[in-house]
């Protein structure tokens, strides 16, 4: 399925009115969960990347990379 212009729209529409459903508590699990992702994707990126790295190793490239975005954000 291609993905047009028309159907982004809607799936974001969707999305935002979904988001406006939840009580501020389902938020913050819902950020939570979406964090936790994040870094899992972020962590087997950097295993793909550094394919003999420990879980040790794999761990503080992550930290590195979340402060590194942190630093981006705050100069921007």
């Amino acid at each position: 399925m291609e993905l047009t212009q028309e159907l982004g729209d809607q799936l974001y529409r969707e999305e935002v009115l979904a988001s406006r459903a939840m009580t501020p508590e389902q938020r913050v699990l819902a950020g939570a969960r979406l964090f936790g992702f994040a870094c899992k994707i972020a962590a087997d990126g950097i295993r793909a990347q550094y394919p003999e790295a420990s879980e040790e190793e794999v761990g503080r490239r992550l930290v590195e990379r979340l402060k590194l975005q942190r630093r981006l954000e705050q100069s921007g």
